[in-house]
């Protein structure tokens, strides 16, 4: 059986010895677009539009200080404990999902001790943002041929010709497509329903729909840990928390309580 062959040139163009990545470019528009949907959920509720630039730069810094230092310290403790001045070579590569939901988490909560919005509300409108921003991050992996699935003989498998000859699940594009329907999803519970005056109820329905997709996920990928006889793999015990968190909000949410104001 053919299957399609991968073969994208990361670098999108050079200017001398500076070479711009696709990786940048996407990351960029996933910035852009997230900030793009917070900017027009303020609008909508009549929220003070000018502190996003505040929480942009928070999240910012939350997400790549919070991905590096998961990938460093859960997929390979031994090496940059070994070699700690790594851990600050970001352009070499090593982001974690998790470690970046985590640094945006306490980003918001900064952000909610300067502006005295509700957390949990913040939560719910950033985690609709979140979707969408997710989605370019996972389009900027497959430019990048990283986050590689395990091999495959379904017809759907990829051939990443920069790393190997072998059809493998596109898990960049499994987790993408994810992100994109928890977008669509969210905005439209957003819109349409109640359950945005139930503090914490969208954030909860986020964690639930994202992480058990990366559970699932989590099965077709090539480990990036070091230790790979494991019953689960990393991703997945670090998901386990974020979907009890997901359980607890989203069950209370449901719960016939006052409407939060």
């Amino acid at each position: 059986m053919e299957h399609f062959v991968w073969n994208f040139d990361p670098i999108l163009f050079s200017l001398g010895p500076v070479m711009v990545h696709w990786y940048g470019v996407l990351f960029a528009t996933a910035i852009s677009c997230g900030f793009l949907v917070m900017k027009h959920i303020y609008k909508r509720e009549g929220l003070p539009v000018e502190s996003l630039d505040d929480l942009l730069m928070y999240c910012v810094v939350g997400i790549i200080v919070g991905a590096r230092l998961a990938h460093c310290f859960f997929y390979d403790p031994e090496f940059y404990l070994s070699h700690p001045l790594k851990i600050l070579y970001i352009w070499e590569g090593g982001l974690a999902s998790h470690g970046g939901g985590l640094g945006a988490i306490l980003a918001l909560f900064y952000y909610h001790t300067k502006t005295k919005l509700a957390f949990l509300f913040l939560l719910d409108r950033l985690a609709i943002a979140t979707a969408i921003f997710g989605f370019f991050v996972r389009i900027a992996n497959f430019a990048n041929s990283e986050i590689l699935g395990n091999p495959t003989d379904k017809p759907w498998g990829i051939v990443f010709a920069r790393v190997d000859n072998i059809a493998r699940h596109p898990a960049q594009l499994y987790e993408a497509m994810a992100y994109l329907i928890s977008f669509v999803v969210l905005y439209a519970i957003y819109r349409n329903t109640q359950l945005k005056q139930k503090h914490g109820g969208i954030f909860g329905l986020f964690l639930l729909f994202i992480f058990s997709a990366r559970w699932a996920i989590e099965s077709v990928k090539v480990s990036q840990t070091a230790y790979h006889e494991q019953f689960i793999t990393t991703g997945q015990a670090l998901s386990i928390p974020f979907l009890i968190v997901g359980v607890i909000l989203f069950i209370k949410a449901l719960l016939p309580t006052k409407t939060a104001k």
